[in-house]
């Protein structure tokens, strides 16, 4: 039995299975996204979605679904599904879905009485397309196999709708066809391994819905066109592979591209090594450019992300190859947002106040990972700019008051990761002295002093420690409040509310506080925010405690960052703990450590999510696979492991 394996028991009963969803990625930001009985609930779900950047920065729905019907003694057995009005499914090919795993790759075994099929999928890597091989497993008597393509050619935020524009002519390629419903889009070329008599017959299925966006408070029903379906017999043992993507392929090639891309995946035999899969999933390469994607299935590429989530999902995993990949297009990218030039830079959102520091924090880590000489070598001048961009006040949004702190305003705009709006402006309105922003702050200042000293620049090592002696003297005088730190100061505003971002002053590497100070903040985010999921966002003590991510949008942005769990505080979170209870604190953080163990077989099998529920049962909500969430968990397994190493010797 495989690490990730689901039976009939589950898979049949709808309420459960359409709850569970799986992503694959190419690395290069095209996905392929459903649940794990084929029914898409998402209008993000789709068979093939890749980003057209001739026709947008969005990713674009053009292979929606793919149904399968067996076919033998001239009866037919659909195995799609799809929803649609009235809470009706139809087909119901879920009933004969014996088996689904994805301890390599994603497998269903379907049968139907004495027809044994397997389907396998997978994205290729770095190229929009997607390849599905069918095994007939058994069969006793001839058997044929019909397959219907639903297509969209839709951007992912949008829906489709019967028209008169779309395009239903089709172009013949070798063992298949080629589309293209409108233009800009590139033409959709369908082959198979195998030839295949291909009837085109253009029909409209209309109202097919999609729950998770109704309960998002979105338009939800969408009318997909089919084209036709092609048909072709299967014998016992006999494997046919089906490609989806924008250029034709020679259907000679299949078998060994199937051969090639299933050579390059691992199994997922553990917790590890399947967060590890899936942080591989975030990696986007755009011609000499490589990025991180803050998740799926609607992120795109954002500092404040990538740069919190590098470590994690690079390091802690051992693929030193890809945080120099991303590390050297994000130098490439600040160096342009210093000069004042964004023309060119996608990676979104550099101009928030924390990006830049957390973009240091992830050369502190390299740091470590390596050794700080061999990061002063390379990382010593990006970092003194950065310093020194900030501190001549050339940040367009962080002004360096004289007692060495820095101030944002944030009553009008979003400055924070807290970054819900609602009509314009944000509904945690974080303005002023912002907690982790001016941790993250002094703990810049300390490492940048730590490389001039060791490459032997005392001079300017001695100014850099003033300047953060200068920030952690004001930084305690302006937050701590005799039990705990405000979560933003502004003027004579002091915010009481307990948040986790507090935590950030205790578990980065340099703390502006005493020992005293740094207990006192873990027991009580402990007692008040700690969840089998991780940190709530805000104690359920507090009057606006929203724990629930439910509602329409507009309800939802106002809980979602009032109550809700985020498991990216769970890195910090344990870094603070072990740091303040050292090896008594091991057995507490794997007893934790379970808790997301068991989500790996929830929301979207293989991974995390963005967000759960501060309540039992703690339910899973938002993007089904984000990179924060995983990086601080790997990151957190990596830790561990290195501490019980330590203990062993």
């Amino acid at each position: 039995m495989s690490y990730l394996n689901f039976d009939k028991t589950l898979l049949v009963n709808l309420d459960k299975s359409l709850a569970k969803e799986m992503i694959r990625t190419n690395r290069a930001g095209a996905y392929n996204s459903t649940t794990l009985i084929d029914c898409n609930t998402r209008k993000y779900h789709g068979q093939l979605v890749t980003p057209l950047p001739e026709i947008d920065k969005s990713n674009h729905v053009l292979l929606s679904s793919l149904d399968e019907t067996v076919i033998q003694h001239g009866a037919e057995f659909n195995l799609g599904i799809h929803k649609y009005e009235g809470n009706n499914f139809s087909p119901n090919g879920h009933k004969y879905i014996r088996q689904f795993d994805c301890n390599v790759i994603s497998r269903t075994i379907y049968r139907v009485g004495g027809v044994i099929l397997s389907k396998e999928r997978m994205l290729v890597s770095f190229e929009p397309r997607i390849i599905t091989k069918y095994t007939l497993i058994d069969a006793h008597s001839p058997t044929t196999l019909r397959f219907k393509p639903f297509l969209a050619f839709r951007n992912v935020n949008e829906l489709t709708y019967e028209n008169n524009q779309a395009d239903t002519s089709f172009i013949e390629a070798k063992n298949g066809i080629s589309m293209r419903l409108y233009e800009p889009y590139p033409y959709l070329f369908m082959q198979f391994s195998k030839m295949n008599t291909y009837t085109h017959m253009p029909t409209w299925y209309k109202n097919i819905e999609y729950y998770k966006e109704q309960e998002r408070g979105y338009d939800y029903k969408e009318d997909l066109l089919v084209p036709g379906y092609f048909e072709m017999n299967i014998k016992k043992g006999e494997s046919i592979i089906f490609s989806a993507g924008i250029t034709e392929i020679s259907p000679l090639k299949l078998k060994k591209l199937w051969d090639d891309e299933l050579a390059r995946r691992h199994e997922r035999v553990d917790m590890y090594s399947t967060l590890k899969n899936s942080a591989q999933q975030f990696y986007k390469r755009i011609g000499d450019k490589t990025y991180l994607l803050a998740g799926y299935p609607w992120f795109a590429a954002r500092a404040r992300d990538q740069f919190f989530s590098l470590h994690g999902c690079t390091l802690s995993i051992n693929r030193l190859d890809y945080f120099e990949a991303i590390i050297k297009t994000s130098i490439e990218e600040i160096k342009q947002f210093l000069e004042g030039n964004s023309s060119d830079i996608q990676l979104e959102e550099m101009d928030q106040p924390d990006a830049l520091l957390w973009f240091i924090t992830a050369i502190q880590r390299y740091a470590e990972y390596t050794s700080l000489s061999d990061a002063a070598e390379r990382f010593d001048e990006i970092c003194t700019d950065i310093i020194e961009y900030i501190r001549k006040q050339k940040h367009p949004n962080i002004i360096l008051h004289n007692n060495g702190l820095l101030h944002i305003e944030g009553s009008e705009r979003a400055l924070t990761w807290m970054n819900a709006v609602e009509d314009g402006f944000p509904i945690t309105p974080r303005t002023g002295y912002v907690v982790e922003i001016n941790a993250l702050w002094y703990n810049a200042l300390k490492f940048v002093a730590s490389m001039k000293r060791i490459s032997g620049n005392e001079h300017r090592a001695d100014l850099t420690d003033y300047q953060a002696e200068m920030a952690r003297e004001s930084f305690v005088n302006t937050f701590w409040n005799g039990n705990y730190l405000h979560d933003f100061v502004n003027g004579n505003y002091k915010d009481m509310e307990v948040r986790p971002n507090m935590l950030f002053a205790v578990g980065l590497p340099f703390s502006p506080l005493d020992a005293a100070k740094q207990k006192a903040i873990v027991d009580l985010c402990t007692r008040e925010l700690l969840t089998p999921k991780g940190l709530r966002s805000l104690s359920p003590k507090s009057g606006i405690y929203r724990p629930n991510y439910i509602g329409g949008m507009r309800e939802r942005n106002r809980n979602y960052h009032n109550g809700p769990v985020w498991p990216l505080f769970f890195g910090v979170f344990a870094t603070a703990y072990l740091n303040i209870y050292k090896d008594r604190g091991i057995s507490f953080i794997e007893r934790l450590l379970v808790g997301y163990e068991a989500e790996l077989t929830e929301l979207c099998v293989g991974t995390i999510p963005e967000l759960f529920d501060g309540n039992p049962p703690y339910k899973g909500h938002g993007g089904m696979s984000f990179a924060m969430s995983v990086s601080e968990i790997l990151r957190v397994l990596e830790i561990m492991k290195k501490m019980n190493l330590e203990n062993q010797e």
